[in-house]
């Protein structure tokens, strides 16, 4: 596994664990209004997780998972990337981003780590700053 690759696994993992405990805190005062374990279970995680990535990037590019590991996320021409973007990003690494990986392991890392397969479908570019 290439370094960036290894950086961007910790920054999520941060990410995951800061989205985790805020879905429990959302999910305490939900259980009073929404009966459904589906909600409980899927939407809730999801959409917290989400949310928190989208409005991270959309304002500066860096969640705190990769402020903490030195990495951004821009479009290939070095700008901000846009809302389809981090959607589109998003949507794929949560849903065919696991089939990418295990049909074809070696190329799922690109050169260097900086272009997932997420990153090639959405357009974006990950890049360690100083």
């Amino acid at each position: 596994m290439k370094e960036l690759t290894k950086k961007r696994l910790k920054a999520c993992a941060i990410d995951l664990a800061i989205s985790t405990a805020l879905t429990f805190g959302i999910e305490y005062l939900l259980r009073k209004k929404v009966k459904s374990e589906f909600v409980h279970n899927v939407v809730t995680p999801t959409a917290v997780f989400w949310g928190l990535e989208y409005a991270q990037l959309k304002n500066s590019g860096q969640t705190i998972g990769y402020k903490m590991m030195g990495l951004k996320l821009e479009r290939e021409d070095g700008s901000k990337p846009t809302c389809k973007q981090i959607l589109k990003r998003s949507a794929y690494r949560d849903t065919l981003g696991l089939f990418s990986y295990l049909n074809n392991r070696e190329a799922y890392e690109g050169e260097d780590g900086s272009r997932l397969a997420q990153d090639r479908f959405a357009g974006t570019v990950v890049k360690e700053i100083e």
